[in-house]
């Protein structure tokens, strides 16, 4: 991704050239430098302007508008050559053929961007265009990920893409958390940037620091969709008010805790375990444990094996409110 500073300098050097052709032209032609600065000046800055406008406007979809554009002048060519104008007045045809041209080149151009990549087989019946696997679609980073620290492992297995995109704006808000007077702010804000260093030293990993447009009226979450949508990323987040206004918008959110949750273990009746007792159940006999996603398992009659590891065996299950609460027997017991 080009940094913003390099497309700012490539505007200045464009508005140059534009200035000095224009004086240059203004000399030869008009008689008046000035007045050939400013045209080409002006000239440059609709361009400028019309390339600010166009920001959201991808190479893909510029490529699919003007293939659709040229579809539409072929229809029109074909259409005007068929005769059927021949006995018009020249006025007449000329302005029906305008029309034609304008009307066929708009549809071709809106019909091609409406459209998607296998739409086009249909044209071009002999060519396929590769889709691009949801692995390799870039992964749009944002402070709680970062900060979280699992997402080096969970890319390291191969089940996510290698190519990371963190915005400038995500760097600021943990240098603010980092130099932050409160002592958790500042341990979270450089345990983000612990992790975000570990990322860049991961072989397998191509992490991206993305210079965006300033948006500073925007909040952090809105500016975040408004990029993923513009480089046509995937979000990386645990916040869950951001998947939720991210979706609504049409943007992809991958949560960890979403897959941690969907990755845990699924214990039945007569599963075994081991199962360290931390602490005294509700009955004066039970003895209560954790598994590491956070799920409370109650053993009976181990009160006396509390605070040791014990071996454990899956009596029954309920689902409460509060998530799912498993009961349990010690392993000799049964």
């Amino acid at each position: 991704m080009t940094p913003l500073s390099t497309i700012n300098l490539l505007r200045l050097l464009f508005l140059a050239a534009a200035l000095s052709i224009g004086v240059m032209l203004g000399a030869a032609r008009l008689g008046s430098p000035f007045v050939g600065g400013a045209l080409g000046l002006v000239f440059a800055l609709a361009l400028v302007l019309a390339d600010r406008l166009l920001k959201g406007f991808t190479l893909r979809a510029f490529s699919s508008a003007t293939f659709g554009l040229l579809l539409g002048l072929v229809c029109a060519t074909l259409l005007r050559a068929s005769g059927v104008l021949d006995y018009q007045p020249a006025e007449t045809r000329w302005l029906i053929s305008l029309l034609l041209y304008a009307t066929f080149a708009y549809l071709g151009m809106m019909l091609a961007m409406r459209s998607n990549r296998d739409d086009f087989s249909l044209v071009i019946p002999y060519v396929r265009f590769t889709s691009q696997p949801a692995q390799e679609v870039p992964l749009l980073l944002d402070t709680s990920v970062i900060i979280d620290g699992r997402l080096t492992e969970v890319c390291a297995t191969g089940f996510l893409s290698n190519a990371l995109v963190v915005p400038r704006f995500v760097l600021e808000e943990l240098q603010h958390l980092a130099d932050s007077a409160d002592p958790l702010k500042r341990a979270r804000g450089r345990r983000g940037f612990d992790h975000l260093e570990k990322l860049r030293r991961t072989p397998s990993l191509h992490v991206t620091i993305h210079d965006s447009a300033p948006e500073h009226e925007l909040a952090a979450d809105a500016r975040l969709i408004n990029l993923a949508r513009l480089l046509g990323c995937r979000v990386v987040s645990n916040d869950l008010a951001l998947g939720k206004i991210a979706r609504l918008q049409g943007v992809s959110v991958l949560n960890l805790n979403d897959l941690a949750k969907a990755l845990r273990p699924e214990l039945a009746t007569g599963d075994e375990l081991d199962l360290a007792l931390v602490k005294e159940g509700r009955e004066a006999h039970q003895a209560v444990g954790y598994l590491s996603d956070g799920t409370m398992i109650v053993v009976n009659h181990a009160r006396a094996a509390l605070g040791k590891t014990v071996e454990i065996v899956i009596a029954g299950t309920l689902q409460t409110s509060a998530g799912r609460l498993l009961f349990a027997e010690l392993k000799g017991a049964v």
